[in-house]
């Protein structure tokens, strides 16, 4: 009886020390499963940190990873102060950095200012500064005076200046009207650049005519011009008649022309029924023709 009691009372208790060990044969995988999303996140906010994301927590940086994080808000910082940006912070900058930082600021107004931007500040200049952005100021202007620029400031020249600068404006118009660009004034030109003028605007009606391109006076060739004239206009006609082109007008053909089209689209209609490719118009055949694409056996 004691034997029978003791073996029921210790059921129960073999169930109870069998149970934690079936329940921690699951646990290592959760436990790794839990590991790698913990590792996956701290790896996720360590990159936040370092580009300065909203999403970075400090408090779940090592030691080691908050220097490196410190020490890369630091770089970017040193950039927006070089780059000019507002978000600049000079009171973390070293004093090796903000030295440095001075001369970048420094030498780009220098730039600034002999270059023309707006953004230069001449009261931070040097003596010598000054005098060099003076210096270019004054050649911008005499550049964009020849130049026929709107920034141009005619009482800023000299008399030596001014005298440079009406030549280089009285050969821009030369040019501009031999070549029929920019604004030509005809009134300012002397009697050489006259004729040129008007051979360079002959050339180009020539040319005009000859390529059939538009602006063509045919009024102002010469017999020999008109004549070459006429005869590439009947080459670009007979070319776009071979090639079937619309442009093509047969009533300007001559009859050898005429002969000579006629012939090769009967080849190539010819050619095309013969082939089976292409157009083929049965009707324009010979009788010989039409009985040689006749299907053998028939």
């Amino acid at each position: 009886m004691k034997a029978g009691l003791r073996k029921w009372l210790w059921a129960p208790v073999a169930c109870l020390s069998l149970w934690p060990v079936t329940g921690f044969a699951q646990s290592p995988a959760r436990s790794q499963d839990t590991s790698q999303n913990s590792s996956q996140n701290l790896s996720q906010n360590l990159e936040a940190c370092q580009a300065g994301r909203e999403a970075c927590d400090q408090s779940k940086l090592t030691a080691t990873q908050a220097a490196a994080v410190a020490l890369a808000a630091h770089g970017r910082d040193v950039a927006n102060c070089r780059n000019g940006f507002a978000s600049c912070d000079r009171s973390k900058l070293s004093a090796p950095e903000a030295t440095a930082l001075a001369i970048a600021d420094h030498q780009r107004n220098v730039s600034d200012c002999n270059d023309g931007i707006s953004s230069c500040d001449p009261a931070k200049l040097t003596p010598a500064e000054a005098r060099d952005s003076s210096a270019a100021e004054r050649l911008r202007n005499i550049a964009d005076c020849k130049r026929g620029a709107g920034s141009c400031d005619h009482s800023k020249l000299s008399a030596a200046e001014a005298g440079a600068v009406d030549n280089a404006r009285a050969k821009l118009n030369a040019t501009d009207c031999k070549n029929n660009t920019g604004v030509c004034n005809p009134a300012q030109l002397s009697s050489s650049e006259t004729k040129d003028v008007a051979a360079a605007e002959h050339q180009r009606n020539t040319q005009n005519c000859e390529n059939g391109w538009d602006e063509c006076n045919h009024s102002q060739l010469t017999p020999a011009e008109a004549k070459q004239t006429a005869y590439s206009e009947q080459q670009r006609n007979l070319a776009a008649c071979k090639d079937g082109q619309e442009t093509c007008d047969y009533t300007k053909l001559t009859a050898a022309e005429g002969k000579t089209l006629a012939n090769a689209e009967h080849q190539r209609n010819y050619a095309a029924c013969l082939k089976g490719y292409g157009y083929c118009d049965t009707s324009r055949l010979t009788v010989d023709e039409a009985r040689s694409i006749q299907p053998k056996g028939h």
